[in-house]
């Protein structure tokens, strides 16, 4: 068996990242690292989305911009203006690309394209075992997802965010390509929370992406009907799908980081580094990245690396919200950006916020179904 520095189970936004970060970092040339996926990352599987201030790490790669979007649902609708932040998109496959050009260039990474079986630790190192061979290492970094671990328990409630996209080209100008949709839940509800999400990127192309935040995903014919339904909203009868993607992110405050041990640590969705609340992924798997590579740099016991703060029990309040009465996403969120302040909610959602700040946020939102979580979530614990 071939011995590694460290080995990453799976090779998806949180360990290309993460492996991103050591590089740029300069600090681990002289460390073996080996990077397993069954998936070979040639194709452009997702679309990530984020708000930053300013120019950006990744901006080589954004795709397209907006500096305002249209907040609405079934009774009002609202411009959004996002200064000092810009919304940014980025493509799977130029990312995945920004990555492996840059391990290309590195004589101590290797990728190989297996599937992993199961990996075994133990105090002196932890055996991966892939269908076709096995290898060892002294730390690993495991991102794959196992829903089991959170179904088998009811402390802490597991929501999805799901989702199927299409992007399509219009023969007729519709869409306005300097303003995304963030949110718009005028969509019917059916019980649950959910809202479209568009992004345009010219007069005639866009992403249209039904989105549901909720216990139980859809059948395929489902969503694409909602889209139909979206495009006839807007006149549109004579459109092209140029791509489809689809999308499954687990909404979940479980804390995966009890599994870490001294050798291994539990990343991505893995290790709970999803925003439990909204699903956003891309600038919390960045931070989450960032610290990680740090923390290297200091210390081995990964059972250090994570501890709950303020916006895991924000998210956890949340969760307990939509898990009880799931149709009240809209009524929520409808608060917090009808009439508050746009950029302070973006702050919030990136974990910046100060607790006068936090308290500005939460105020908007309605109170009792608040209150009812607090108060269940206290004979929880």
């Amino acid at each position: 068996m071939k011995h590694y520095h460290y080995i990453f189970a799976g090779a998806g936004l949180s360990s290309l990242m993460t492996v991103y970060e050591m590089m740029i970092s300069e600090k681990f040339a002289n460390k073996t690292i080996l990077l397993i996926d069954i998936d070979a990352k040639k194709t452009n599987d997702r679309t990530w989305c984020f708000w930053e201030k300013e120019k950006g790490q990744f901006d080589a790669i954004v795709s397209k911009k907006w500096d305002n979007a249209i907040f609405a649902n079934q009774k009002f609708s609202r411009d959004l203006d996002f200064n000092p932040y810009q919304y940014k998109m980025i493509r799977g496959f130029d990312f995945y690309n920004l990555v492996f050009d840059l391990i290309k260039k590195q004589n101590n990474i290797t990728f190989v394209n297996e599937k992993i079986i199961r990996f075994n630790d133990n105090e002196n190192q932890v055996v991966v075992i892939s269908e076709n061979q096995n290898y060892t290492c002294d730390t690993l970094f495991n991102s794959i997802y196992n829903p089991e671990i959170v179904k088998s328990q009811t402390k802490y409630p597991l929501l999805s965010q799901h989702f199927i996209g299409w992007f399509v080209k219009t023969k007729e100008a519709v869409f306005n390509p300097e303003q995304a949709t963030f949110m718009d839940f005028s969509i019917e509800q059916k019980g649950n929370t959910r809202f479209m999400y568009v992004l345009p990127t010219s007069t005639t192309e866009a992403l249209l992406e039904p989105t549901l935040f909720s216990h139980d995903l859809l059948k395929k014919e489902e969503y694409e009907a909602e889209i139909l339904l979206y495009l006839k909203k807007l006149s549109v009868s004579d459109f092209e799908i140029t791509e489809k993607e689809q999308g499954n992110i687990p909404m979940t405050c479980y804390p995966f980081w009890k599994h870490n041990t001294k050798n291994t640590i539990n990343i991505g969705s893995a290790g709970g580094w999803t925003k439990a609340s909204t699903g956003f992924t891309f600038k919390h798997t960045t931070k989450k990245a960032k610290k990680l590579v740090a923390f290297l740099q200091k210390d081995t016991d990964f059972r250090k690396f994570q501890k709950k703060d303020k916006f895991w029990f924000y998210d956890l309040l949340f969760l307990d919200v939509l898990d009880k009465n799931n149709e009240l996403g809209s009524t929520v969120f409808s608060a917090l950006f009808k009439n508050g302040n746009p950029n302070l909610v973006l702050k919030f959602l990136d974990h910046e916020t100060s607790y006068w700040e936090d308290l500005q946020v939460m105020l908007k939102c309605p109170k009792l179904p608040f209150i009812k979580a607090l108060i269940g979530r206290i004979f929880r614990f």
